[in-house]
């Protein structure tokens, strides 16, 4: 039996949708104060009020993660309106697909932005926070791609995602003075509206590929969040786990083939 996390206050990045959405809920489950932030209220609005009907509480906090002065307002904002901050989700990301060729430079910089420099934007800006108290927890949400594996198209999201586990590296030592742990959690093909919109056939393949024969669910990566995220895993920093039903193990398609 974990220890309760109840009325602890958790930032989620990139909220509104997919695996954040599936971590905040995760978290707002196990009583946690959860602030999800995202450009777009809208999006955010019904995830809010699924968790403030489980019995916790929740609120949408606007941000540009890229940006450093909006990060800075948005974690005082959620400070102010909780009374503190104990753990950060960094979650955020984007992922449109495009081959090298194709890719302008901005393209490049617009992903590193979001997904890698807002990374390091809310751990800073998150410190004095855990300074005041007395500890904290920070998650990332790496993934497979980049780090273990590659994909046509996503040259500069799999570079983000790698760049995210250097960081965390020198960040887990830096960030003991605080009492803070910082680990990351590595996505492997998850159900989110992102891959929805990929296509049925894509969905398939994938799962296919996979030993488990599915794909995972938003659940799966915000339980593992959540246990970062517990005092149980207090001597744990600077780490990372592959949460993929087995996807990055086979040799080759024979592999699979083998198991039935």
């Amino acid at each position: 039996m974990f220890t309760s996390i109840a009325g602890k206050t958790v930032i989620v990045t990139g909220a509104s949708k997919g695996i954040g959405r599936g971590i905040a809920k995760v978290f707002g489950r196990a009583g946690a104060n959860v602030a999800l932030v995202s450009r777009d209220e809208g999006a955010a609005s019904s995830a809010v009020k699924e968790i403030t009907d489980s019995g916790a509480k929740a609120e949408w906090f606007g941000a540009d993660v890229a940006d450093w002065d909006s990060v800075k307002d948005m974690v005082a904002r959620v400070a102010a309106s909780f009374g503190h901050v104990d753990i950060l989700c960094a979650n955020a990301g984007i992922f449109p697909q495009k081959k090298i060729v194709d890719m302008e430079p901005s393209d490049w910089d617009h992903v590193l932005s979001t997904n890698l420099k807002s990374t390091f934007l809310c751990v800073k800006a998150c410190i004095p926070c855990f300074e005041e108290a007395g500890q904290g927890r920070v998650v990332v949400t790496s993934s497979i791609t980049g780090p273990i594996t590659g994909f046509p198209g996503w040259a500069h999201y799999g570079a983000s995602k790698s760049g995210q586990l250097g960081f965390l590296k020198t960040a887990a030592m830096e960030l003991v003075k605080y009492n803070t742990t910082i680990n990351a959690v590595m996505p492997g093909n998850i159900l989110t509206e992102g891959l929805q919109d990929l296509g049925q056939s894509f969905i398939d393949t994938m799962a296919a590929s996979i030993p488990l024969r599915r794909l995972g669910s938003v659940e799966d990566i915000g339980n593992a969040a959540l246990f970062f995220a517990t005092n149980e895993a207090a001597y744990i920093t600077g780490q990372q786990i592959v949460i993929d039903g087995g996807q990055i193990l086979p040799e080759s398609i024979d592999a699979i083939a083998a198991i039935d």
